[in-house]
């Protein structure tokens, strides 16, 4: 269970902080133990370094997605390194404890030697794929809203390289895609194993381009993927803007289909929808078969919720998998992270899963869809309690007094709304992520500090939850 709550939080992670992030920092650390009688989660770090970056620039993040999915409050980190262990309850690290011959300025040589690294494994050729031997058609539940996607990517395991060339599937987030495509790669290994198959995010895909420029071995990068008899792009619309990629992906793309290979690609919206692509590009992604994943009917979401129950030996009744998927209207990523929390808490306090658990644990979910609803209540009762307009929140006027409520909404959305940072930044002013990060990374201080406002900020929420 507890690696399961560690896989939900670094899919929340990734939404919020990027790829990026997660592979370099998030990747090298592991949940090793939960203590529910003293509130601490306990993270194994490859080294002290590690632990210091990411108490310095994600504490906030990490408590507040692990606090909602264990379904508790002041919860307490203790990061354990080469078997020393470090206690963070005020989000800080002691300075004495970081070795003198580290260089805190050297992230990218430390982040990167092996000796540093003990608990990552050398890649092998199987590992070069990059597929997720979970995500199978076996574990991919069909339904009205995905029935064409998962018959198209069905067929082209089938033969490879002559129908479907190339295949483009479309959504929204956690509806499926990435499911999909792995589930492809690992049906395709297990038909042909000499197949070179590699699945890449367009982020992964993007950065190792930009290091090959770095590295003048632009030559090798384009053979490398010209040798692929399957290649899975995901999150195509990533590569807009980018000039340069898209030139090289261009070429990748002529050369593969020239040469019968297969190409999937996965986007957030349809292909001529997508903006800053080349109109050549944009031709090309429609050459195959474009299909869409759309968000799951009821009878499907409680087959998924079935489905992941049996997988993760989470017992589920009928009444309780009806009213999550009744709750859950964003994508299935969301409906699986619920499930993950129902299943936390009731393993965490030794209660059985019944309808009065379940609505206790999700009791504050808000509908994703519903979010800029959800916002604006938010943004609307702040408002009023302080007596400021929305309109001065909104804008950039930095006043002390408006700043300081600007950052108790940006607190309040974070831990009342489910919306990622970038949206609750978008909301309010078009602010970027880090800045709302760091919002609620004040205002958590204070609240420490502050019993009064304390007192003040669970009056405003229990003022948005009835209204």
């Amino acid at each position: 269970l507890v690696q399961l709550i560690w896989e939900e939080f670094l899919k929340l992670i990734k939404e919020e902080a990027g790829s990026r992030v997660v592979e370099t920092w998030f990747k090298a650390v592991c949940l090793i133990k939960w203590d529910k009688n003293n509130n601490t989660i306990h993270l194994e770090a490859p080294n002290h370094f590690v632990a210091k970056w990411l108490q310095q620039h994600y504490i906030s993040l990490i408590k507040t997605h692990l606090s909602r999915l264990l379904h508790v409050n002041n919860l307490s980190l203790v990061f354990i390194c080469n078997s020393q262990k470090i206690e963070t309850p005020r989000d800080i690290i002691p300075a004495s404890i970081i070795p003198p011959n580290i260089n805190p300025s050297a992230s990218t040589s430390l982040v990167a030697r092996k000796e540093n690294l003990p608990r990552v494994r050398r890649s092998s050729k199987r590992d070069l794929t990059h597929i997720n031997k979970n995500y199978t058609f076996d574990s991919f539940i069909v339904g009205p809203n995905n029935s064409l996607a998962h018959a198209a990517a069905y067929a082209v395991c089938q033969n490879i390289g002559r129908v479907y060339n190339p295949l483009f599937i479309y959504g929204g987030t956690g509806l499926g895609k990435t499911h999909l495509l792995h589930a492809i790669g690992n049906e395709v290994k297990k038909k042909k194993s000499k197949a070179v198959v590699r699945y890449q995010t367009t982020d992964k895909f993007t950065t190792e381009f930009i290091n090959s420029i770095r590295l003048d071995k632009t030559h090798y990068f384009r053979e490398k993927y010209q040798k692929i008899d399957l290649l899975m792009l995901d999150d195509i619309q990533f590569l807009s803007n980018k000039e340069q990629t898209q030139e090289t992906f261009f070429h990748i793309f002529n050369n593969l289909h020239e040469q019968g290979k297969q190409i999937i690609l996965s986007s957030d919206t349809f292909p001529k929808e997508i903006k800053g692509f080349q109109n050549r590009l944009k031709s090309r992604l429609e050459w195959g078969l474009v299909a869409d994943i759309q968000m799951p009917d009821l009878e499907t979401k409680i087959a998924i919720l079935k489905k992941k129950s049996e997988l993760n030996e989470i017992c589920l009744n009928d009444d309780v998998a009806n009213f999550i998927a009744s709750k859950i209207k964003s994508n299935i990523r969301e409906l699986e992270g619920a499930l993950i929390r129902v299943g936390a808490f009731s393993t965490l306090t030794n209660q059985p899963i019944t309808l009065a658990l379940a609505q206790k644990v999700l009791l504050n979910l808000g509908a994703p869809q519903k979010s800029g609803v959800m916002l604006n209540d938010i943004l609307k009762i702040v408002a009023k309690s302080y007596s400021i307009s929305i309109q001065d929140l909104k804008s950039k006027k930095r006043q002390k007094d408006i700043a300081l409520v600007r950052q108790i909404a940006f607190y309040i959305m974070k831990k009342l709304s489910f919306c990622s940072l970038q949206v609750i930044g978008e909301f309010v002013g078009k602010r970027d992520h880090s800045t709302v990060l760091h919002a609620i990374d004040k205002i958590n201080k204070k609240i420490e500090e502050d019993a009064s406002l304390s007192q003040k900020l669970n009056n405003i929420e229990q003022e948005i939850l009835m209204s």
